[in-house]
């Protein structure tokens, strides 16, 4: 089989695998049909940083087809469309055994610490896997765990319903973290992002309104006065004190951006101005529900997405992505769009 193994820091390759095996005790064998690109591949793509072995399939973000059931798998039948739940963690640590997998001491992720999505057929626990609503597209679909982390973003926030907030940032998550706000709370949404076609299709789907992140801009916008509530989704250390300076005293900021090494953070202001910053890693319990807005919200998800690649496309996508050329809000990977040739490429393993 085809697919994209990750070598290094910066070393993307498209190969050809042997299949994977049957699937063992508790596992299942996956057909893969749509996966995303993450933010996160692209950071491990320039850094390596979380990457436990090597080489190893990358994508988290993925919908598949059961192909086989390992013995003892129950619930699951050959032929479902099911998601992959990206965590893999322990289930064992303290805040595994109270609910909070999302913050496990050994935490990991498919396509870091095991193979992931961008290849035609993966084996994952079945414990992992979820079934898709009826009549939902693959290509919807795999945008599930993403938006599992917009909506832990939402209730992280904890805006009261109506209230202004904005969001730095609109790429994937940025972006579906305005939808949830606009369609869950009516949250008017105000929204720095340098990218002026996405910020065009943010206005059309999501209906945010851009602004600069300037106070003067923010308090004209919001009639005068500041906002309480901010997203940073950028993991820009810069933009991050900019959104500080924007947010009125007293208020939250939802930080769900990934920042490359120590940032320099004003924290006079946050002192002084009574300003609190919530982390937000993965999701706890908001997969299940993000899979169960999939049928409400799936027009307006196909339309932030990019029409799908090929596999052998993704190391000009990873460029094209790092380096903000891209308008839609999520690319997706289509590892089998037909039945390309594999003569030409290496045998590995």
């Amino acid at each position: 089989m085809r697919a994209i193994r990750f070598h290094g820091k910066g070393d993307i390759r498209l190969e050809k695998l042997p299949e994977p095996p049957l699937p063992g005790e508790g596992q299942v064998r996956l057909r893969v049909r749509m996966a995303g690109i993450c933010g996160s591949d692209l950071h491990n793509y320039a850094t390596g940083q979380w990457i436990s072995r090597l080489p190893v399939t990358p994508g988290h973000e993925f919908c598949a087809e059961v192909l086989s059931l390992g013995p003892g798998v129950s619930g699951l039948a050959i032929g479902d469309l099911v998601v992959v739940d990206s965590r893999a963690n322990c289930g064992e640590c303290d805040h595994c055994r109270r609910g909070a997998g999302n913050l496990c001491r050994r935490m990991g992720f498919v396509g870091e610490v095991s193979d992931g999505g961008f290849a035609e057929q993966s084996v994952q626990p079945a414990h992992r896997l979820s079934r898709v609503p009826a009549g939902v597209d693959p290509a919807v679909a795999a945008m599930t765990e993403p938006l599992a982390v917009a909506l832990r973003v939402v209730r992280q926030l904890a805006a009261p319903a109506g209230s202004p907030v904005v969001v730095a940032g609109g790429g994937c998550i940025g972006g579906l973290v305005a939808l949830l706000l606009r369609e869950l709370g009516q949250h008017p949404v105000l929204l720095a992002e340098r990218n002026a076609d996405r910020t065009r299709l943010l206005e059309d789907v999501a209906g945010i309104r851009p602004v600069a992140l300037e106070v003067q801009a923010v308090r004209d916008a919001c009639d005068g006065t500041e906002p309480a509530f901010g997203v940073e989704a950028t993991g820009s250390g810069e933009v991050l004190n900019l959104l500080v300076s924007c947010v009125r005293s007293g208020g939250r900021i939802a930080m769900v951006g990934l920042f490359d090494g120590a940032q320099r953070v004003d924290v006079i202001q946050l002192v002084e101005r009574e300003l609190s910053l919530l982390g937000c890693s993965v999701f706890q319990d908001e997969f299940r529900d993000a899979l169960a807005l999939l049928p409400r919200l799936s027009d307006r998800l196909t339309a932030l997405a990019a029409p799908p690649i090929a596999l052998e496309d993704v190391p000009a996508a990873y460029r094209s992505l790092r380096a903000g050329a891209v308008s839609q809000l999520k690319m997706l990977v289509q590892p089998q769009p037909g039945n390309p040739a594999t003569s030409d490429l290496p045998d590995v393993g």
